[in-house]
């Protein structure tokens, strides 16, 4: 063996040195950035802050249940004091068994790091489970740092739920149908909630004016829900610093007037706090009306939905902490004080709240109590937006116009369209009903639906990410259906008187949302049953005549892998290609968010001679497109970071496969070696890919693989269609060969950039068969082409200019 040079023995050696610094695990880094998502640890003093500004956005709707709850109960007046200490004691111990153990102590802990209601708890079954119905996920979306999954022995009852959910199709359909019913019931309580608390806080100036016509009232309400909507484009972060003095005032005042009237009146009401008292009520009222008055206790706990819901930007103990401390004190005393006024004054128990409050402060409640209901509507109109854009990421909704209302909070959004819907609807409901009675109805029909929902969706969470013992699951299940099933049961025999209202609500908008998305996993599954082989686009050799003409073509697919049958679809009407063609795949996972550093992964495509990338942007539910976002600068940013790292990684190592760990920050597997990207690309987690079935982890891991190789095309000149896209010519068309033939291909991505820059978007357009069903035909032919004309182009999310636009159309039948 001939001998080796001192000058390549050192620089075999710095080699060594080199690789051997690169390899260093950084295990403790990928700790550090994993905890940075985790719930953070609060000083004493902060949680008291968090606990009392979570009283305007979380406690606004469960707070304003006194207004209206009593009249509800006992809407033919009141017979005996037995029947309203009764009541007062079902409502204690609803309160009790439902928000506070239910929700505050059980439910809340199932967010999604922060995120609650129906969708935060499907993205979370959808990680430890393979149930998405669109599946788009990579083992390597699996390292995000924001996704965090449980791992199950081979023999553990939560391992046989996980393999009985996945085993067949019509499984995760049902999880979807049931998560489906809760959002569209949820959203209807949007609508109603503003009706009701807006019309019983504006009864009370009929309170004082007894001759004043019903009329005059639902007008003010009116007014007042019209200055609501009208004012949600300004966002609740322009006065959302109200809100937490506002309701902390509320509860201050019911709780004071409760103490104040169970001195004042009658305070035998105490005795209702004996649970005996529940089973009296229940055997007097058998015979009668028990089931309305079921209907109206159930409305005392309206609004523990939106507790959950609303969950965003506060832990869990300072909500816990402020229910424990504030709410559920003040509500007990509220509602007592309200039942030993109308066992006093039995013919009041219409308005019972305004009535029993002193009339030295009847005004100054008044306009408190218009307030609070002003807040309470914005907390549950808030999370209506949040329920919309989480549809809307996980395919079930059509594509809306949203609006950031806030530079501070990302979470703070305004949908026009939706904005208007919800007016007109809430509009429609208070000026139809006129009164609290029919609307209490419809009210709880809504929450209890979501409730239910949330119980059945607790059952796989609690095996699947808790790995609690099945003694606990079927305790909590059991517990919460003797509970929640009698009000349901209340709820659905007053469909006739009002209860008709959210079912036709959440029907419309469960047909909406199931037929969206039955025709967008249709769409991908024809994506992926005809997307191209490599070995087909081994064949765009010179024998196509293929063009390879000036410029940068992304070219936007569904497809995380292989190449969308739009590009051959493309290349077959028009023979030429750009000289640098990237495929874009905007996809939306299961997780609450995708940090930024994290969001695109960059891929070759064949040898650099072709100049075939691919880039996956990754969203979760709660991220936002920004308008002032340049997504075609980030997109090519990431390629011209890829290119630069990509061509420093050749020099360090002579193997076909390798792993480089990152420079500044990290995040991954323990033991992994990873690697940080930082500059013009955003600090994006960049990999290669030279096959398919290449992969790079979102840590960082960069991987080489020189299997599949693509004959690159000649360069003839630009073909017409596209000569008047592309600047250049023949010379400029030369003058970048030879800049690829020198290896500059930075500079030549560059120039590519220079002559232009289009943007090819792929039109699949779902008809239904000839032979399909009626409902079928009007589902996919009419209902999902309405929508898809209506919605908004994926050209305005990504705000592509018009002129860079090319849409390639194609027809397929479902």
């Amino acid at each position: 063996m001939a001998s080796l040079s001192e000058s390549e023995v050192t620089n075999r050696g710095s080699m060594w040195e080199l690789d051997q610094n690169l390899d260093q695990p950084m295990d403790e880094e990928a700790g550090r950035l994993k905890n940075m998502y985790r719930e953070k640890k609060f000083s004493s003093v902060l949680l008291l802050r968090l606990a009392f500004q979570s009283l305007g956005v979380v406690f606004g709707d469960l707070g304003t249940s006194p207004l209206y709850v009593f009249y509800n109960i006992f809407p033919r007046g009141v017979d005996d004091d037995e029947d309203v200490i009764g009541a007062l004691s079902l409502i204690i111990y609803t309160l009790t068994l439902i928000p506070l153990l239910k929700y505050v102590f059980v439910v809340l802990r199932a967010n999604d790091n922060g995120q609650g209601g129906t969708f935060a708890l499907y993205s979370l079954l959808c990680r430890h489970a393979k149930i998405n119905t669109i599946p788009n996920q990579h083992r390597t979306d699996e390292e995000l740092t924001t996704y965090s999954r449980q791992t199950y022995e081979e023999n553990s009852v939560a391992a046989k739920i996980k393999r009985w959910l996945e085993a067949h199709a019509y499984k995760r359909n049902i999880l979807l149908i049931l998560v489906l019913i809760g959002t569209c019931t949820a959203i209807g309580d949007g609508i109603l909630t503003p009706a009701i608390s807006v019309l019983s806080a504006s009864g009370g100036i009929k309170v004082q004016n007894q001759n004043m016509s019903t009329d005059i009232v639902v007008l003010v309400a009116v007014v007042i829900l019209i200055g609501l909507f009208s004012m949600q484009h300004y966002g609740t972060d322009k006065v959302g610093w109200l809100f937490a003095p506002i309701v902390l005032l509320w509860f201050i005042l019911i709780g004071s007037v409760g103490a104040v009237n169970i001195h004042k009146y009658n305070n035998s009401v105490l005795k209702a706090y004996n649970p005996v008292y529940v089973y009296r009520f229940f055997r007097r009222r058998w015979n009668s009306d028990i089931w309305t008055s079921l209907g109206g206790v159930m409305l005392s706990i309206t609004g523990t939905e939106a507790l959950f819901a609303d969950l965003c930007h506060f832990p869990v103990l300072a909500i816990q902490i402020a229910f424990t401390l504030i709410v559920f004190p003040c509500l007990l005393l509220a509602y007592t004080g309200q039942a030993a006024y109308i066992i006093s004054h039995k013919q009041h128990v219409a308005y019972a709240f305004y009535r029993s409050i002193p009339d030295a402060i009847y005004w100054p409640a008044f306009v408190i109590a218009t307030a609070a209901a002003i807040v309470a509507s914005q907390a549950t109109i808030s999370a209506t937006y949040s329920i919309i854009k989480q549809a809307l990421a996980l395919g079930c909704f059509p594509r809306v116009k949203i609006v950031h209302t806030s530079k501070k909070f990302l979470g703070q959004i305004y949908i026009p369209d939706i904005n208007w819907v919800l007016l007109v609807l809430c509009i429609a409901v208070t000026a139809g009903f006129k009164n609290q009675s029919q609307i209490g109805n419809a009210y709880g029909t809504a929450v209890v639906i979501v409730m239910l929902v949330t119980t059945f969706l607790m059952v796989p969470i609690m095996l699947l990410v808790w790995k609690s013992h099945w003694v606990l699951v079927v305790s909590f299940t059991v517990l919460s259906l003797i509970v929640e099933v009698p009000y349901f049961v209340a709820c659905i025999l007053k469909i006739d008187q009002g209860g008709w209202v959210p079912l036709v609500i959440a029907t419309a908008f469960f047909l909406i949302m199931y037929v969206w998305h039955f025709c967008t996993v249709k769409r991908y599954e024809f994506e992926m049953h005809s997307k191209v082989s490599m070995a087909w686009i081994l064949g765009l050799g010179p024998s196509l005549g293929l063009v390879r003409v000036p410029g940068i073509g992304f070219v936007y697919t569904e497809l995380a892998s292989g190449v969308p049958h739009i590009f051959s679809h493309f290349i077959t009407n028009l023979p030429a290609i750009h000289s640098v063609v990237v495929f874009v795949c905007v996809k939306y996972l299961p997780v609450y968010t995708v940090p930024t550093e994290e969001r695109f992964l960059v891929r070759r495509i064949g040898p650099k001679s072709f100049h075939m990338f691919r880039c996956v942007a990754r969203y979760g539910y709660k991220d936002l497109h920004k308008r002032d976002e340049d997504f075609e600068k980030m997109l090519f940013d990431c390629v011209l970071f890829f290119v630069r790292l990509e061509s420093m990684m050749e020099g360090y190592s002579d193997s076909d496969e390798f792993s480089v760990p990152e420079q500044v920050t990290g995040g991954g597997a323990a033991g992994r070696p990873m690697m940080m990207m930082s500059g013009a690309a955003g600090s994006a987690f960049l990999a290669a890919e030279k096959t398919c079935s290449t992969t790079m982890c979102s840590n960082g891991e960069l991987s080489f693989s020189s299997q599949d190789s693509i004959v690159p095309a000649q360069s003839p000149p630009p073909a017409p269609a596209l000569r008047g896209v592309m600047a250049g010519g023949g010379e400029l068309t030369a003058r970048w060969s030879a800049s690829t033939e020198v290896g500059d291909e930075l500079e030549f991505l560059n120039r590519c950039k220079d002559a232009g820059v289009v943007h090819i978007l792929g039109n699949t357009i779902v008809r239904a068969r000839r032979d399909s069903g009626v409902v079928k035909k009007i589902a996919v032919d009419y209902m999902y082409a309405f929508m898809r004309r209506m919605c908004r182009e994926n050209s305005v999310l990504f705000n592509v200019p018009h002129e860079s636009l090319l849409n390639v159309g194609q027809i397929y039948y479902i």
